[in-house]
Parts: C-alpha cells; sequence; structure tokens
C-alpha cells in the first residue's frame, strides 16, 4: 500500500483512560467547529485547498461503549484502511493511539511513528493501568507495531521511562535539543500522533496535563512540514475543551489538523 488516498476524519470521542481530568472525549466536534470556522479560510501554508471538491472526507465519532471501546474503534480505523482511506483521527485522550496502531500495522508493517508530546508515555503501567493514556507507546513497542518511533518535544522523562525508552529503542528528541528536523525523516510508512501538550499551555491552555516550556505553534508547524516518508495517517488527540480559554486550543487543534491534512494531501 502506498500513501496515496483520500485523506478521512474520525471522532473518537474517548477519555476513559485519562490519568488526571476528563473532557477530551468532547474535543472531535470542537475541533470540527474550528477547522470549519469562517475566520480562516480553506487553504494551508503548503498551497492546499481544503475546500476543493474531495480534498478529504469525514466519516464522523465513531460510536463506543467504554466496555469494548478499543475494538471498536481498531474496527473502525480498519475499515477506513480498507477502503484505501488515510484515517486521521481526532481524539480522544492519548491511549486510544494503542489501538490505532494495532490496525494501521497489520495493514502497514514497517511503520516508522512520529510522536509530538511532552510526555514519552511508555510507562509499564499507571495507577495499575496498562492501557492509561501514560502507556500507548510501551504498548505499541513491546508488540513490536513500528519498526521505528520517534518522540519529540519531551520534557518530563523519568527514570522509568528512560530505561523504558532504551529498553525499547526510542529515539527520544527533548525539547533541550530542538531543532531536530533531521529526525523525522523516514522510509516507508509514516504514522504521525501530536499530543497537544507538546504546545506549550500558552498556546494550548486546554489539555489535562499543562506542561510549561513547550514549543509554539509555529515550531509545530514547522516540524510537521518538516517530515519525510509515505503518511498513511495521524491523530491529533489530548485536546480537552472543559480547560480551554475562549475556543484558543480548539483554533489551534484545527491549525494543527488542517497542516496535517495539506502535508498529506501535497505529498499524494
Amino acid at each position: 500500500m502506498t500513501a496515496k488516498g483520500t485523506p478521512v476524519l474520525i471522532g473518537i470521542p474517548f477519555d476513559a483512560y485519562s490519568s488526571y481530568l476528563r473532557g477530551a472525549a468532547e474535543a472531535p466536534a470542537k475541533i470540527r467547529e474550528a477547522l470549519r470556522c469562517d475566520t480562516s479560510n480553506s487553504w494551508t501554508e503548503l498551497g492546499v485547498d481544503l475546500g476543493a471538491a474531495g480534498a478529504y472526507e469525514d466519516a464522523g465519532d465513531l460510536e463506543l461503549d467504554e466496555r469494548d471501546a478499543f475494538a471498536a474503534i481498531e474496527a473502525g480505523v480498519g475499515t477506513m484502511l480498507d477502503k484505501g482511506k488515510r484515517p486521521v483521527s481526532l481524539g480522544g485522550d492519548h491511549s486510544i493511539t494503542y489501538t490505532i496502531v494495532k490496525a494501521f500495522a497489520q495493514r502497514h508493517p514497517e511503520l516508522t511513528i512520529f510522536h509530538f508530546d511532552a510526555h514519552p508515555d511508555l510507562y509499564e503501567e499507571f495507577e495499575g493501568n496498562r492501557l492509561s493514556h501514560a502507556c500507548p507507546f510501551a504498548r505499541i513497542m513491546e508488540a513490536g507495531l513500528a519498526k521505528r518511533l520517534v518522540q519529540v518535544g519531551i520534557r518530563t522523562m523519568n527514570r522509568h521511562q528512560r530505561e523504558q525508552a532504551k529498553r525499547f529503542g526510542v529515539e527520544v528528541v527533548e525539547m533541550l535539543a530542538l531543532p531536530a528536523h533531521d529526525k523525522l525523516k523516514a522510509v516507508g510508512p509514516v504514522y504521525v500522533t501530536f499530543d497537544m501538550d507538546v504546545l506549550d499551555p500558552a498556546f494550548a491552555p486546554g489539555v489535562s496535563h499543562r506542561e510549561p516550556g513547550g514549543i509554539s505553534v509555529r515550531q509545530a508547524i514547522g516540524n510537521l512540514h518538516a517530515i519525510g516518508g509515505e503518511i498513511v495517517g495521524a491523530d491529533v488527540v489530548e485536546y480537552n475543551p472543559v480547560q480551554d480559554v475562549a475556543g484558543v486550543t480548539a483554533t489551534v487543534a484545527a491549525k494543527i489538523v488542517k497542516e496535517l491534512l495539506g502535508k498529506m494531501i501535497g505529498e499524494a
């Protein structure tokens, strides 16, 4: 399979595995609202008109029950992939990335993941939950779902997670090492996962875990544009509307989605 295929938005309203605050399940609708807002036009910075007929599709939100949500997410994303689409998932907490990547790995072996986040999310378990939003990349790497994981913007590494990163061969680019656009090059299929708290809270206050000292929106866009490889899918997670201020974070999340879509369409 190649990266060519229409990008399709899929809302994943799930935050049951958030360890601190709930609210991220409300994000998909808010991101769509901001993406379609008349405050801006439909053109991306790479010169792609998202308003053009067929530029991208929107499959709506998955209907989820907490008891079998992960199975439903994997099946929903898998259906889109089998139709030749490139899913861009709107979360939701970061736990969803594990089950999304399970669907991708079945169809795209040798996957490279570019992960933007304040947190490495590599805990073996967190508060007794191995599926917590603090653990998805431990699950992904131990299952061999990706050949390479590059984490960008990290600024909360502790001893356990450093040990986990070493164990799994994760390439960690901490804030102090940025910029590192050379790390964002890959051969073969690429999956991009963007946690909104990679951004400094000054730019994105509407997250469950605010971590000062993050990247700016401009830096984020620069990193997304620097990605090399065939982007087969992506997710934008951890936007929490309950914590937002005047819709600022919704607007920023929509901008990130917009530039991701533009990047994917422009390379197809």
